[in-house]
């Protein structure tokens, strides 16, 4: 907040979410009763790594949604958002979401700019305000954790000794044994 956010919410939870259902149910039931023109998230979180909050969250609300966004520019005369996003092999996609949307967006989109003390001494007096998750009636769990083992180790590795011709001969005659190089090759 103190680099410029107007509101900030906390949804406080009894214990640890690691469905993205519920983190998404949480946020759009939340968001319903707002009227937010553009929702901005995260790519995916540093914890979980699933990518799927921000699309629950738009497909919740019922808003369009881009992801991997790069870049974005907001046409308010329009009442669209024009945005770049990263698609595999590197390439680039250009839309236009009609608003209200959501976008998920790269960690990288821009440079921020350090706050002025002014800023970091209002966002310390205002504060965030914290509601609890069972205030908002909606939370879905649509995954759970039913049982974890850790893979028994089926093979042994090899170390292969000598000089580097002498390794990359015994190489090539596991390669040879094993199939990967056929005689002839």
């Amino acid at each position: 907040m103190g680099m410029g956010a107007d509101h900030g919410i906390h949804i406080l939870t009894e214990e640890i979410i690691d469905d993205p259902s519920a983190t998404a149910s949480l946020i759009a039931e939340y968001a319903k009763k707002k009227e937010y023109d553009l929702i901005l998230t995260g790519v995916m979180s540093e914890d979980l790594m699933q990518g799927q909050v921000g699309p629950m969250i738009a497909e919740l609300l019922f808003l369009p949604c881009a992801t991997s966004v790069i870049d974005a520019r907001l046409l308010p005369e329009e009442g669209r958002v024009k945005v770049e996003r990263e698609i595999e092999g590197g390439e680039r996609e250009v839309l236009e979401l009609k608003l209200p949307a959501l976008l998920s967006v790269q960690s990288g989109i821009n440079d921020p700019r350090y706050p002025a003390l002014s800023h970091l001494l209002r966002a310390a007096r205002k504060g965030a305000e914290t509601i609890s998750a069972e205030s908002l009636s909606s939370q879905v769990f649509r995954q759970s954790v039913v049982n974890m083992v850790i893979p028994p180790k089926d093979r042994q590795g090899l170390i292969i000794e000598g000089s580097a011709g002498e390794k990359a001969k015994s190489l090539e005659k596991i390669f040879r044994e094993k199939g990967f190089i056929r005689t002839g090759d």
